[in-house]
């Protein structure tokens, strides 16, 4: 039995986007991820963090300070009344990259690699499924991943919108509003 998942973007929809983020101190969580991430876990859905991390690849920081500082934000969102089941990353960049994380991968976004894992290995439904990101290779990924509902995050869109084959939002609270219950 296939269940339906809410995939996140990190940065820029979890957290403030800075550049490399890797470090809790720099932390600071986008306003309304823990109520969306409440609302759609109650709904039965699985909460799955898809996001590229090129600053593993470019040698900014390490893998281990990654596991340290998603570990603390899957804390913060259980403390706050969400959660967070699964974390899928991809470190390489094709061009920035040093050694083993120089490469091409279909993991990184806009590549829909990180999507296709969540949904073999934690038996989900891509479409039943729901994707939030803020940049358009995060909507090229959920798209090319088969997600059958993709918002893009922008703060500053004045209101909701349809743009194409995505909505675009100015809050996170409407991506619950716009998916029915």
């Amino acid at each position: 039995m296939t269940r339906p998942a809410l995939f996140l973007d990190r940065d820029g929809v979890v957290n403030v986007d800075i550049d490399f983020l890797h470090r809790i101190e720099d932390a600071r969580f986008i306003d309304g991820i823990f109520a969306l991430t409440a609302d759609f876990a109650a709904r039965g859905y699985v909460i799955v963090i898809a996001t590229n991390q090129s600053g593993i690849g470019r040698g900014l920081y390490t893998e281990a300070d990654f596991a340290r500082l998603m570990a603390w934000m899957r804390a913060e969102f259980a403390r706050q009344g969400g959660r967070i089941d699964a974390i899928y990353f991809a470190p390489t960049h094709p061009a920035a990259g040093v050694g083993d994380y120089k490469r091409v991968s279909d993991w990184r976004k806009p590549g829909p690699g990180m999507f296709r894992a969540a949904a073999r290995d934690l038996v989900l439904d891509p479409a039943r499924s729901v994707a939030v990101g803020h940049h358009a290779t995060d909507i090229e990924a959920a798209r090319a991943a088969g997600i059958a509902s993709v918002f893009l995050f922008d703060g500053k869109a004045g209101a909701t919108r349809r743009d194409g084959d995505h909505w675009v939002v100015p809050t996170l609270a409407d991506v619950s509003k716009r998916v029915p219950h």
